[in-house]
């Protein structure tokens, strides 16, 4: 797809963004459902309310554009992998928090090609915070009654520690591993594609993800985060890619501000 045409369908992918983000908070405040996926994983109402819409808008904004979802998931790897252009969208990042009542939930909206994503969209209902980027765009965000700025991610200072953001629980033995090679360090943690929009504006350093994560968790925000100035890498420092393989597991990965800065390498 063009700089022009992404350009053009960016400002009505971000209103949808927003729209699902609203639909899930009604359904937050008003009591929501909960079920079980095949994989024995949770889902709620709000998740398949906000994928339904999702779906059907995407499809009208771009008839000839497959959608992958996390809720709605139905091509086949082979069929899949045939896709040079496609959507891939995660409708509420961050369901198990969200069933716990903490508010850090996420609408992820990313377009795709050729194995990466083009353009990214997340909104942040209880912040009511929108980030966004296309290709050779920048990033931005529009923050709660203010006007779109551009974000940018900060490099690291020697003498200062960085700031590590994570999921919520005790750290695994690959991620204790990895902090203890960064000697000081400050961290914090939180749930959901905050983490990497946090790195995205310059409020984070690093965002070491060693928990098992699917394509659609982090695809939007990889395209934030590029075009901010960071990286998002596996742990060999390698670009991650997309839709290569059977599975839509992610590798362990980086979401790193500042990719010149000597991030361990072994861990």
């Amino acid at each position: 797809m063009q700089t022009k045409e992404l350009k053009l369908i960016l400002p009505l992918v971000s209103e949808y963004a927003v729209e699902a983000g609203k639909r899930i908070v009604e359904i937050y405040h008003t009591g929501f459902d909960i079920l079980q996926k095949s994989d024995k994983t949770p889902v709620t109402n709000a998740d398949i309310a906000a994928d339904s819409f999702l779906t059907e808008v995407l499809s009208k904004l771009t008839p000839d554009i497959p959608i992958l979802s996390e809720e709605s998931e139905s091509s086949v790897g082979e069929v899949r992998r045939s896709w040079e252009t496609y959507w891939l969208v995660d409708p509420l990042d961050g369901t198990k928090h969200f069933l716990k009542g903490k508010e850090d939930f996420t609408v992820n909206i990313a377009l795709m090609e050729d194995l990466e994503p083009v353009l990214g969209v997340i909104y942040v209902p209880a912040r009511d915070s929108l980030y966004y980027a296309y290709r050779g765009s920048g990033a931005y965000k529009q923050a709660k009654g203010g006007v779109e700025k551009e974000i940018k991610t900060r490099p690291m200072i020697p003498s200062k520690s960085p700031l590590v953001l994570t999921s919520y629980g005790v750290p695994g033995l690959s991620m204790q591993n990895f902090l203890d090679r960064l000697d000081n360090y400050e961290m914090n943690q939180i749930g959901s594609s905050i983490k990497s929009c946090m790195i995205a504006e310059g409020s984070a350093d690093i965002y070491p993800c060693f928990s098992t994560t699917a394509e659609w968790d982090i695809a939007a925000a990889q395209c934030i985060v590029e075009e901010a100035g960071g990286a998002v890498v596996d742990i060999d420092f390698n670009k991650l890619r997309y839709n290569k393989k059977d599975s839509l597991i992610n590798p362990k990965l980086l979401v790193i501000g500042d990719s010149q800065y000597a991030w361990p390498s072994h861990f």
